[in-house]
């Protein structure tokens, strides 16, 4: 268990790290600096990687975004649409391969549904960014 801590964190640097569906980059949260800093995976400086594995509890890495989750969120999204025509392009859209692409595509005719699907998900990766950092006792002092 880790002490209760206030750290000051750039949220917008968290939030980025949240958003991050690349495989090939690895984020951190540095607990004494409420820095936030990726670096590729393939990173070949030992030296680096054995700090951060002997100071597992200052550097957390950032979970991968979950692209699992997000799916539901489109589909629950979908589902609550009232314009029918909308929701059927959206359907059919949702079901293809790389869906979410197609989805800010078709939602870009539609500036109103866009901006409500970009706030739902933004609420999602808060509310996820929130709760991974009360998982390691951080309270931002600011919050978002």
């Amino acid at each position: 268990m880790h002490a209760l801590r206030n750290l000051e964190i750039v949220w917008e640097d968290l939030m980025e790290a949240f958003e991050n569906g690349d495989p090939d980059m690895i984020y951190f949260l540095d607990r004494e600096t409420g820095e936030v800093f990726s670096v590729p995976a393939e990173y070949e400086d030992e030296s680096f990687w054995e700090e951060v594995a002997s100071q597992e509890e200052r550097f957390l890495e950032v979970p991968p975004f979950d692209y699992g989750q997000e799916r539901q969120l489109v589909h629950a999204f979908i589902q609550r649409l009232t314009n029918e025509s909308l929701k059927g392009m959206l359907a059919r859209a949702f079901s293809g391969k790389q869906s979410h692409g197609r989805l800010h595509e078709i939602l870009s005719f539609y500036p109103e549904e866009q901006e409500r699907f970009q706030a739902i998900r933004e609420a999602f990766l808060t509310d996820r960014a929130a709760q991974w950092l009360e998982e390691h006792d951080i309270y931002p002092p600011e919050r978002f």
